[in-house]
């Protein structure tokens, strides 16, 4: 059964950092594309960034987060990470660990976690 926890959601003041963490489990971690999207309430999920473990690994993001999060994996743990830098109030939102449908992460995700929430404010 796949399994991914997210961790690591809080409040957190404009310009400031902080780190997600997701631990998966259930799957081979080493072969698929992870992905974390996100949601605010009444909204839709946005994807916000993908990493692929593949022959080479391959990390892009959308347009929202780029320069700012960086997202990275520990194969050996089998732990999904996401770092926020700079963060902005319109970063406040749920967000989700999800494994990918295919090493490829151009294919997306099939499984989310049950999300965390990070609130961003002063």
């Amino acid at each position: 059964e796949v399994q991914l926890v997210e961790s690591g959601g809080g409040l957190v003041q404009p310009g400031g950092p902080l780190i997600l963490s997701c631990a998966a489990s259930g799957f081979t971690f080493s072969i698929y594309s992870m992905h974390w999207v996100r949601q605010a309430p009444g909204k839709g999920l946005e994807w916000v960034s993908g990493i692929s473990n593949g022959n080479g690994i391959i990390r892009t993001y959308a347009d929202s987060v780029k320069g700012r999060f960086t997202i990275y994996s520990d194969n050996s743990k089998g732990t999904l990470y996401l770092q926020m830098n700079s963060l902005k109030p319109e970063d406040t939102d749920v967000y989700y660990c999800a494994k990918g449908l295919h090493t490829d992460v151009d294919y997306g995700p099939d499984y989310w976690g049950k999300g965390t929430l990070v609130t961003v404010s002063s």
